[in-house]
């Protein structure tokens, strides 16, 4: 028997149509359920069991923007310092590690002059199972711990290889305006 190929009425390919771009409409709004539930989750597990010296949380307006902030860490140069960031996600989190980058004027090898992060696991090394806290304290430890092999800020890096001291002075001047910005 062979196959005969035939046209559909105009009302049936109505109804075909309209049922794809429900669909599709379908599909975007449980990702943006999905995405909402994964952010609420993150929420959840910041708040409940916060790590020391990190803290952050979803803006009122956007719970895909978040505001967070990291606090440098004792016994070292950037003690005492109070350093906001801002992390955007979007609905392929977590998949899809979030933007993040510093609102307080940073100077550190990994750290671009518009404060973006130079971290490999917001970039090739990203896993799904990071959270926001596991974003933060990695920010956090690399503070202390550069990578002066992969430059963001060519001048912070030069300093922290070659004249720590002043590398630890321009530090220190970071962490002061730190407060200066919080007033």
């Amino acid at each position: 028997m062979a196959f005969v190929e035939r046209e559909w009425p105009e009302e049936a390919r109505d109804c075909t149509n309209a049922l794809s771009a429900g669909l599709r409409g379908l599909s975007h709004s449980l990702a943006k359920v999905h995405s909402t539930h994964s952010s609420l989750l993150l929420h959840s597990r910041l708040q409940n069991d916060p790590p020391s010296g990190v803290t952050g949380a979803p803006m009122d307006t956007n719970i895909m923007m978040w505001q967070a902030v990291i606090f440098g860490p004792d016994d070292t140069p950037w003690e005492g310092g109070t350093f906001k960031l801002v992390l955007e996600f979007t609905e392929d989190y977590p998949n899809k590690a979030p933007q993040v980058r510093f609102l307080t004027k940073m100077f550190h090898p990994n750290i671009y002059n518009d404060g973006q992060i130079c971290l490999d696991i917001l970039q090739n090394q990203w896993s799904p199972i990071y959270d926001i806290s596991a974003i933060l304290t990695s920010i956090q430890s690399l503070l202390c711990d550069p990578n002066p092999a992969s430059p963001a800020n060519s001048e912070a890096s030069r300093l922290y290889n070659e004249n720590r001291r002043e590398y630890n002075r321009r530090v220190r001047e970071i962490v002061e305006q730190s407060w200066i910005d919080e007033s």
